[in-house]
């Protein structure tokens, strides 16, 4: 296949094209879920590396503008802390053409910024929520905040940032065997409930395969209470294959990255809180477009950098490779 022009937008060496751009705001956050940091934390960005509001904006402005990304969504870390957010969305809303706007967040903090980032012109939210049991929820995140968390994803509905997804990473032994609560009470909710694989991206680099409970069993926990018949809406690059719960409208997603991967169809590219482009989750190289914009590089410059950057993506996350190695930053400072 050709190699694309420099007039392209951001195509890599196997014809996949990224339109769906996630923007790291931060590599902070509120919550220590086992599966994700230490107890500690870890050791946050200094504040002079991380973009400014209007860097953010700009290198978002360059990807609507010049590159082709139609949606954009804002993770963290937890984004929600970043104290520009509100104007970093009515921003990126405002481009032309104006991309869909969304956010993933733990919700701590949502239920007084909801309706604000609703002004703002935020299209919808995606919330981390493992288990709807407090203790479950204590033990995982090592914070006793379920409430918060409700109370910010009834806030999201109310203001309209709708659909309102739920996240989901079950845990061996640990909430697994409460995925059916959680997907009967996101139905009474109107919440659509996605599950996730745990993923190599643990700052603790304790992920095994053997522990991750894998697609297969999250269909068989599913099916011990419900009817799930594969939704005929045709899945594209979306990372979840959806199923329609006994019967239908409702639906619930199971995201697969490890078993089922999904990389031939992937439209995803990915900026640091520090401003390096990510062409795979899994990535473990980079591209430091903080340098280029405090280079005083031009638009057109930083759009051919970016380029390039999507031309080294590997066709594969290569999981299941024998020489796959973990990416050295952790989930919390990529941004989902």
């Amino acid at each position: 296949m050709p190699i694309p022009g420099p007039t392209s937008g951001l195509a890599d060496s196997y014809g996949r094209v990224a339109t769906d751009l996630r923007v790291s705001l931060t590599d902070r956050c509120n919550l220590r879920c086992n599966y994700c940091m230490p107890a500690e934390g870890l050791d946050w960005l200094p504040t002079e590396e991380t973009l400014t509001d209007d860097e953010v904006v700009r290198l978002v402005r360059i990807g609507v503008e010049d590159l082709g990304i139609r949606e954009v969504r804002f993770t963290g870390g937890e984004p929600l802390l970043r104290r520009g957010l509100a104007g970093i969305v009515e921003r990126t809303k405002a481009l032309s053409p104006s991309p869909e706007v969304s956010l993933t967040t733990n919700a701590l903090g949502l239920a007084r910024t909801a309706q604000t980032l609703a002004d703002a012109g935020l299209d919808r939210v995606n919330v981390s929520l493992d288990t709807i049991d407090r203790e479950q929820f204590h033990e995982i995140t090592r914070r006793d905040r379920l409430h918060d968390v409700l109370e910010g994803l009834a806030a999201a509905k109310s203001a309209g940032l709708t659909p309102v997804k739920v996240n989901a990473v079950l845990l061996r032994g640990v909430n697994d065997r409460h995925a059916p609560e959680l997907l009967s009470w996101c139905l009474e909710q109107g919440f659509q409930l996605r599950i996730i694989e745990q993923m190599p991206l643990d700052a603790q680099h304790g992920w095994s395969r053997e522990g991750m409970v894998t697609a297969e069993e999250i269909f068989a926990l599913l099916e011990s209470e419900f009817e799930l018949t594969p939704d005929p809406e045709h899945r594209g690059s979306a990372p979840a294959e959806t199923f329609l719960v006994d019967g239908g409208p409702a639906t619930v997603g199971v995201i697969a990255s490890v078993t089922r991967p999904f990389c031939g169809d992937c439209d995803r590219v990915r900026l640091t809180a520090d401003g390096q482009v990510r062409n795979c989750l899994f990535a473990r190289e980079e591209s430091d477009l903080r340098r280029a914009l405090r280079s005083d590089a031009t638009d057109a410059e930083i759009a051919d950098q970016w380029r390039l950057a999507m031309m080294t993506k590997r066709p594969g996350h290569g999981i299941d490779d024998q020489t796959f190695l973990q990416p050295t930053r952790p989930m919390s400072a990529i941004g989902g």
